[in-house]
């Protein structure tokens, strides 16, 4: 088994990584790591992987997150694992498409809960604390408003959201001043999430007026 996983991570081809810096009212809170690939998935299929990992150690519990989400050619969500360290209980959690509908598991040491969410052509999972998912949220925005629904797996939760493509738009990350396209996500428990992305679809920062979360991507080096 693991020399088929090692194969099947040498066919799959990074086409974006590096790390955000996660700020709340202006705190350094959290760095999250990334990799997007695309290629093979692990059911045969084809699509992109995406793996993050965060870890919030400014406050007390300290918590990790560690997603690996797979997503289809036609952008659906496939399967999600999804490792979360908390000192009060660790959970696991898995997902799998099947059907027109996400099977999201909750798995910790001595429950087990398991919910059905509708998964159709604009499906989109996302979390309120892995900001590199919201990349998919983007990739179906459009100039005209266009709904989503989005599944928040550790909340067992769902909402319909609408994305929406604002054109480009003067922006300043890491002190330097570009001029990104501007993705705006609204409704649901944030109200409104800002994304912008530079031309080749990078997402390089991410505001959240409503939790004064501002998350930016460092500078390659």
């Amino acid at each position: 088994m693991i020399a088929g996983l090692l194969a099947l991570a040498l066919l799959q081809t990074p086409i974006d990584q590096g790390t955000y810096v996660i700020h709340q009212d202006s705190v350094d809170v959290a760095h999250e790591g990334f990799r997007l690939t695309a290629g093979p998935l692990s059911g045969g299929n084809i699509g992109w992987a995406l793996a993050a990992t965060v870890r919030y150690d400014r406050v007390r519990p300290v918590l990790s997150l560690a997603p690996i989400l797979e997503v289809g050619a036609d952008s659906l969500p496939l399967t999600l694992q999804y490792d979360v360290a908390d000192p009060r209980g660790p959970l696991r959690i898995l997902a799998q498409l099947g059907r027109g509908r996400l099977t999201v598991r909750l798995i910790a040491r001595s429950v087990e809960k398991a919910r059905e969410f509708p998964a159709n052509g604009n499906t989109v999972v996302l979390d309120d604390s892995v900001y590199a998912l919201y990349v998919f949220a983007a990739w179906r925005a459009r100039a005209e408003p266009t709904p989503i629904n989005a599944i928040f797996p550790r909340a067992l939760r769902r909402e319909a959201l609408t994305v929406t493509d604002q054109g480009p738009e003067a922006i300043t990350v890491n002190h330097a001043g570009l001029t990104l396209r501007h993705v705006t996500v609204t409704g649901g428990v944030n109200g409104v999430v800002h994304l912008w992305l530079d031309p080749a679809g990078r997402m390089l920062r991410i505001d959240i007026p409503s939790r004064h979360v501002v998350v930016e991507r460092l500078p390659a080096s």
